[in-house]
């Protein structure tokens, strides 16, 4: 007489058995991969005291303002290969100081933002060294205590990038 019994197998040659341990297995280690990303990434984007701010940007307003009684305007130039910015400032109404602050500002990861002090070399022309920057678009802020000025840029820059004070009223 033949066996018409099948003969058990143990669990864990079983394939059912490993699917049903899989599913909860990678709900897991996805919670301690995303658990491990929170712990040491860098929340850039959070400001930590917000009244500050807050109280800050009267200040920068009456600097947008003050720019455009001046009447200022400035072309960027960033040579990439080179890692030197130049700066053509324009003003009919105000003198130019000997140095400005040049503020090359990444949108996502503060990490990356530069702050660079331009001297004039004459003639509305001022000019400094800047550190490698990634691909993507800037944020530009050129400024004295007295006024600012703003724009964009994207990198690789293919024209020049023009700041202009920024429109207070609307």
């Amino acid at each position: 007489m033949m066996n018409t019994c099948k003969q058990k197998k143990p669990w864990y040659r079983e394939p059912w058995v490993w699917l049903m341990i899989a599913l909860p297995m990678s709900a897991v280690i996805g919670g301690m991969i995303t658990i491990y990303l929170a712990v040491t990434t860098s929340d850039g984007l959070v400001v930590d005291d917000y009244y500050k701010r807050g109280k800050a940007i009267n200040m920068v307003l009456a600097r947008d303002e003050a720019a455009a009684q001046y009447q200022l305007s400035a072309g960027v130039d960033i040579d990439l290969r080179g890692n030197r910015v130049q700066l053509l400032l324009e003003s009919p109404v105000a003198g130019l100081p000997e140095t400005l602050t040049f503020s090359l500002l990444h949108p996502t990861q503060p990490g990356h933002d530069q702050m660079l002090v331009l001297q004039h070399a004459g003639d509305g022309v001022y000019s400094g060294d800047v550190d490698e920057m990634a691909r993507g678009k800037w944020y530009l802020q050129l400024e004295t205590d007295d006024w600012r000025l703003s724009g964009s840029l994207n990198i690789p820059q293919v024209e020049t990038a023009v700041l202009l004070p920024q429109d207070v009223d609307g």
